[in-house]
């Protein structure tokens, strides 16, 4: 027996030994065993760079959501009172079917669904339905008290303004990687084209736990952190896209056109400050996309219509081939056998080319063209980026195509037909116009920031793309721009703006036929818009609007929902920008000096001879204290406090501010007790009394709405401030 069990652990002995010093029981590594048993590794995710705007303001990011899962083996349940898997699956998918984008059956199928062998899956999901749920969405689900439901966290790509620049920014699609984790993946528009840019890299952490997953103590966690995506700043303006997008939108619902599309453009960097087109987009819900991927003012090619005219215009002065004031017989222009006519194809007689212009004659265009010749015009027209790419930061920007096969090619050309451009060409074309001459590529990105570090990894500053005409022939291009406007044989006086002067040539542009013979007719089945900007003489505001084939009442013409969407957008967007109108007149203003030490009556006298109206707190005498300081200008009726020693007589504060209000509290220490806002209506005290107490005097304001109402007009004087 001695023998026996001594051999027993000697044979023990020398399997322990043999483990200690190779590792490996029955050829397995037991150190590799452990660590898969005790060491374990978390995928630490990164965010996706935020989309902002010019200003900081955010147009997309990543926000935390929800995915839902449902628990369907009935052997996760422990004890039968508390059940934590699905027990009834027809009611559970009755009410996730008033939550979630699926319907009821779909619901069931998923929650009823078995192995190949009939055999249970221990938790089912719902595909892209059951992702990027809400917190408000799975508070209701939980307040349902569903058996088996739970959620996992999760993140979604959140675009918070809803339809903005759809086109423009895109969208994300989460996507299973291979280490089981989910993604936002840019599937279209700036997401796509940057998706290398946002996308972040997922961190790691490694660390150990016992048999019951504890963290073991004294082990140090090897963590690897996530590197979130870098945010991309754009040059788009918020506000100014909410102009567009909300004016676009209210248009789109009245004349229910084929398409719409809106560009705002800083005229001097070519910066584009607003985008969009309709039909178009929820990137949150993805509504409206089914058939409407491409961006248009980039990818679409159009006939431009008559604005194609600011170019020959621009080109024949240029050229030295402009003369406003000759003449030439409207009406029809004969080219090889072909004649072109105008719209009205009678004309109006002999008129000068300058009013030929105003009126969009295409018969002026084709006798511009004959002086200056084929080969300059097109040279111009190259100069300008026809037919070639802007190189804009956006994908698969599409060129264009000047016809030149054919004499009567360049005929129509001049005046906006047969050749193709797109809107982007057109905007940047407009920048040598309203620059002096040099020309701008259009950009949407201002910038690439580092979201950790905030450090800029990539800067697109404005670019010149070339001159292709003087200073000289952009300022009286100008000129001729802001006459088809303001002229009476203007065909754009629709789009005068009130405090503003608008300059830019409407267009008219025929569409093809979709069976390849001519054009449509009718007039529904043209492209309408118009290329402009604003203030004339010293343009900041580039704007595009193009309207295809609107649904016109028999009273309107094609320009009308056009003009709905410029001239609210133009107006805001210069207002916004606090550009101001040209026939605001200057205002004279009166510097303030310092009056302390001074004597209050010499002041007061002063002051008043300069239309501002001084207030002496005090008895008069030498000046202790004043408001406004010194360097200070006001406008005049302006009021002028001044301090002084001695008893205080009340003024009048009839349609002080409460900011005069409050400035004469402060200076003369009197308890003055304010009720209201905006302008005093009251005083509980009357002017000229002369305060020898502390007892509170009431002032009551009211809103300039309450106080200045038409009825009251005559009762009262304007606002003091």
């Amino acid at each position: 027996m001695f023998i026996f069990y001594g051999g027993l652990f000697f044979a023990l002995f020398l399997r322990i030994a043999y483990i200690q010093a190779t590792g490996q029981v029955e050829g397995e590594q037991l150190k590799a065993k452990a660590a898969a048993l005790y060491q374990k590794e978390a995928v630490i995710t990164a965010e996706r760079g935020k989309i902002l705007d010019r200003n900081g303001e955010v147009i997309a990011e990543d926000t935390l959501s929800y995915r839902l899962i449902a628990i369907v083996n009935p052997a996760a349940t422990t004890d039968p009172e508390k059940p934590q898997h699905v027990t009834d699956p027809e009611k559970t998918a009755k009410v996730l079917a008033k939550y979630i984008s699926m319907d009821e059956k779909d619901i069931y199928r998923i929650l009823t669904k078995r192995k190949p062998d009939g055999g249970y899956y221990y938790q089912v999901e719902f595909g892209s339905a059951g992702r990027g749920i809400s917190h408000e969405t799975k508070t209701k689900i939980e307040k349902e008290k569903l058996p088996g439901i739970k959620f996992v966290s999760d993140t979604k790509r959140y675009y918070p303004n809803g339809v903005f620049a759809s086109h423009l920014i895109g969208y994300t699609q989460r996507e299973e990687q291979k280490d089981g984790t989910f993604i936002s993946v840019g599937k279209m528009g700036l997401e796509l084209t940057y998706n290398k840019q946002l996308t972040g890299e997922n961190g790691k952490i490694k660390y150990e736990t016992d048999a019951f997953h504890y963290l073991l103590p004294n082990r140090e966690k090897m963590v690897k952190p996530a590197k979130n995506g870098n945010n991309i700043y754009l040059t788009i303006d918020k506000t100014i896209q909410n102009f567009l997008e909300d004016t676009m939108t209210k248009v789109y619902k009245e004349y229910n056109p084929e398409v719409m599309v809106g560009i705002v453009a800083d005229a001097k960097t070519g910066e584009i400050l607003a985008i969009s087109q309709r039909p178009t987009f929820d990137p949150e819900t993805k509504i409206g996309l089914e058939n409407n991927w491409l961006n248009y003012v980039t990818q679409e090619v159009i006939e431009p219509g008559s604005t194609m005219k600011t170019f020959t215009l621009a080109a024949a002065i240029d050229s030295g081939h402009w003369n406003p004031n000759a003449t030439y017989q409207s009406g029809a222009y004969k080219v090889a056998d072909s004649t072109i006519r105008d719209h009205n194809i009678y004309g109006w007689g002999r008129i000068t080319y300058l009013e030929g212009f105003q009126r969009s004659s295409n018969t002026a265009m084709a006798n511009l063209l004959q002086s200056m010749g084929n080969e300059t015009f097109i040279q111009y027209l190259q100069d300008f980026g026809f037919g070639k790419k802007t190189g804009i930061d956006l994908p698969d920007e599409s060129t264009g195509t000047i016809l030149t096969r054919y004499p009567i090619n360049y005929v129509t050309t001049s005046f906006g037909q047969g050749s193709t451009v797109t809107p982007i060409q057109l905007v940047q074309a407009m920048t040598a116009i309203t620059n002096d001459g040099v020309m701008m590529q259009p950009h949407v990105i201002d910038k690439i920031v580092d979201s950790t570090t905030g450090k800029v990894i990539e800067k697109h500053k404005p670019k010149a793309k070339g001159k292709p005409i003087s200073a000289k022939t952009a300022k009286q291009v100008r000129q001729i721009l802001a006459s088809t406007v303001t002229s009476e044989a203007g065909t754009a006086r629709r789009y005068q703006i009130e405090g503003y002067n608008v300059a830019g040539k409407t267009g008219t542009a025929q569409i093809p036929n979709p069976n390849g013979k001519g054009y449509l007719y009718g007039k529904n089945n043209y492209l309408y818009s118009f290329l402009g900007f604003a203030p004339a003489d010293d343009p900041q505001l580039i704007i595009y609007v193009a309207v295809k084939r609107p649904n016109l009442k028999a009273s309107e013409i094609g320009s009308e929902p056009v003009a709905k969407v410029f001239k609210p957008v133009m107006e805001n967007s210069l207002k916004y920008l606090n550009i101001d109108p040209d026939d605001v007149k200057p205002v004279e203003s009166v510097n303030i000096e310092n009056y302390i030490g001074k004597n209050a009556s010499a002041i007061k006298q002063e002051l008043e001879s300069k239309g501002l109206k001084p207030v002496i707190i005090g008895e008069g005498g030498e000046i202790a204290d004043q408001y406004p300081k010194q360097g200070t200008s006001l406008l005049k009726n302006s009021l002028v406090f001044l301090k002084t020693d001695g008893k205080i007589t009340l003024p009048s504060f009839k349609n002080w501010s409460l900011r005069n209000v409050l400035i004469y509290k402060a200076m003369s220490g009197i308890n003055i007790e304010v009720v209201g806002e905006g302008y005093v209506e009251s005083q509980s005290v009357t002017e000229n009394t002369i305060i020898n107490d502390s007892s509170p005097i009431v002032v009551k304001l009211k809103r300039p709405e309450e106080l200045f109402a038409p009825e009251g007009k005559e009762n009262g004087e304007l606002p003091q401030d």
